[in-house]
């Protein structure tokens, strides 16, 4: 069975509800590839709508996907949509030192359980250290270059893949946008499998 790709950013709710589910949804564990959402609202031509009008029905909508998922109640970061380019770099950082997928869902959930602000680095320090990373090195390893390269990298890829916005799961080429899709996926993959 081919292993799905989830694509995400951690300053996107639906993509930590697509990240909580995701396991069970498509009965395997996922890879989760990092990008950086703010580099894809470049490419696409406009931005989140966090920022528009639409912001407070679809996070109402948010949390009504949450509960109806069986996941706690959403804390909203103050501030949010916050800046996450130090958060993706982070996950980059975790990613190689073998605790991406642990640091990744450690962030999700301070920041839509908790409300933590993951622009703030003494927030990715803690969350770091709880995943058992040196939290001190984290302001240093965020600021040098290969990580820098790395995310700009895994960005542009995804792009080029089709990924234009977050989140995004791939099964075997195929893109499925929205974390309301991962039953879509699912089907895919099982049809793969098969």
């Amino acid at each position: 069975m081919p292993i799905p790709t989830i694509y995400f950013d951690l300053g996107s709710p639906y993509a930590y509800l697509a990240t909580e589910r995701a396991a069970d949804a498509l009965g395997v564990e996922p890879r989760l590839q990092p990008v950086l959402v703010g580099g894809i609202f470049i490419w696409r031509g406009h931005g989140s709508w966090g920022e528009t009008e639409e912001r407070a029905t679809r996070m109402r909508e948010i949390e009504a996907r949450a509960s109806d998922y069986g996941l706690p109640p959403m804390a909203w970061p103050d501030g949010w949509p916050n800046n996450t380019l130090k958060a993706m770099r982070a996950v980059v950082w975790a990613g190689a030192l073998g605790a991406g997928p642990a640091f990744i869902r450690a962030a999700f959930r301070r920041a839509f359980r908790d409300g933590a602000d993951l622009s703030r680095v003494p927030e990715l320090e803690a969350i770091a250290d709880s995943v058992g990373l040196d939290g001190a090195t984290l302001p240093e390893a965020i600021t040098e270059r290969e990580t820098k390269d790395a995310l700009r990298t895994v960005t542009e890829e995804a792009w080029a893949r089709g990924v234009h916005g977050v989140p995004c799961t791939e099964v075997d080429g195929e893109i499925f946008f929205g974390d309301d899709r991962l039953e879509a996926a699912a089907e895919r993959l099982a049809g793969r499998a098969s």
